[in-house]
């Protein structure tokens, strides 16, 4: 094949069956849904999926309640701390509450 026509029709034929032979592996038309319903741990795990399905809505429900109250006390909180700004800074201003100390110089006197 020394025609490029001829390697580009055989590519894209290639191309074309590859993808169809993908989809029709996807698709797997051969498998049989009535040894699946009967499967005793299909059944199991449709129990257990809907019980943590169940679990999962407890717990947002809880988690949800929680942060309710949490946002309630943190608003509260911050209206203390705003409160508490507020008087500190309508406080008049006293004597200066850092003391500066001038010590001596440090001696360091070694022996042999």
């Amino acid at each position: 094949m020394t025609s490029h026509v001829g390697r580009l029709y055989a590519l894209a034929l290639a191309l074309v069956v590859f993808f169809l032979t993908w989809t029709t592996v996807a698709a797997r038309p051969w498998v049989h849904t009535s040894k699946r319903v009967n499967d005793p741990r299909l059944a199991a795990l449709a129990a257990r999926e809907q019980r943590l399905r169940h679990e999962s809505v407890v717990v947002r429900r809880i988690v949800q309640k929680r942060w309710a109250v949490y946002r309630v006390e943190l608003r509260k909180r911050k209206s203390q701390i705003a409160a508490q700004q507020a008087q500190l800074a309508a406080a008049p201003a006293g004597a200066p509450s850092v003391r500066v100390v001038t010590l001596p110089p440090l001696t360091v006197t070694r022996t042999s």
